[in-house]
């Protein structure tokens, strides 16, 4: 039994940007937002936080301000993820380093390494000293993380968990009928919330909760004290804006959302762009701002 980094809501943090640089202020901001919804855990630097294009000193400072932001109340968890191990590892070096809890690690994508590789991948991160998340996102990566495969990661002993945002809820399912709650288990999807916690899951890195973090957590409470009438409630509540958010390239619609809500800039880096008019009007109907 391996003791989950958290249980409950861990906000995938946007990257607030302005005029092209990262935006530190209201990224202060925002976590200061998130403690006081009483938030589990942060992420900084996912694929919510366009990981994809930060600098190396850019996502640095993000996770310095984020885990001075934090203060030790709450885990702070930061990507790491790359193609290339030795680039992962040493960002796991820093991330150590610079007071991160844990890392989350997307599975290596476009080389396409072997099973043995992958394993190997993951377990040089893990040597560095730091609980690892690892990032199972295969709409993303081209690469599809099975349970079998899980099993033989998870044999070292910091390997600390399984965010699975894989399409469909069979693969909770399996999870849950490979592992039981021996390896700690996040869904990467904010609609399977419910399904998640009722095999057994940890919790959920979220992406709605940047803009909702007291309401999402009250959907993961309602399902994890077994409250079934009150999580299906409050899903349903849920779930338009939620379908919204992924109607685009996460993280355009949640940056959008939260301009609309005077948050944040919705600024993107390329090659992401902005919404279109459609989804930006449904966005503000759905959050009232008409």
């Amino acid at each position: 039994m391996k003791k989950p980094v958290f249980r409950g809501v861990c906000t995938a943090l946007v990257t607030p940007f302005s005029d092209g640089r990262p935006d530190y202020d209201t990224f202060r901001f925002l976590i200061d937002l998130q403690l006081f919804a009483g938030i589990d855990a942060l992420c900084v630097a996912g694929t919510t936080g366009e990981a994809a294009t930060l600098s190396d000193g850019e996502w640095q400072r993000l996770l310095g301000v984020a885990v001075e932001g934090a203060g030790g109340k709450i885990p702070v968890i930061v990507g790491v993820g790359s193609n290339s191990t030795a680039r992962a590892v040493a960002f796991a070096r820093r991330a150590k380093a610079g007071g991160a809890d844990a890392v989350l690690a997307v599975a290596p994508y476009y080389n396409k390494g072997t099973e043995d590789g992958i394993v190997a991948h993951y377990h040089e991160i893990a040597d560095v000293g730091l609980p690892v998340i690892v990032y199972n996102v295969p709409g993303r990566t081209g690469v599809d993380l099975s349970t079998g495969l899980y099993r033989r990661i998870a044999e070292h002993p910091l390997i600390a968990g399984v965010k699975e945002a894989g399409e469909g809820y069979d693969r909770l399912l399996d999870f849950y009928y490979a592992f039981g709650e021996s390896l700690p288990l996040y869904t990467g999807c904010d609609a399977a919330i419910l399904p998640a916690v009722a095999v057994g899951a940890s919790g959920v890195v979220s992406v709605v909760s940047n803009l909702i973090p007291r309401e999402t957590r009250e959907l993961y409470l309602a399902a994890a004290r077994g409250d079934l009438a009150e999580a299906r409630r409050l899903t349903a509540l849920r779930l338009p804006l939620i379908r919204a958010l992924f109607a685009e390239t996460n993280p355009a619609p949640i940056k959008r959302a939260m301009e609309i809500c005077g948050l944040c800039r919705g600024e993107l880096r390329l090659p992401l762009s902005p919404v279109g008019e459609g989804l930006s009007q449904r966005l503000s109907d759905l959050l009232g701002m008409n």
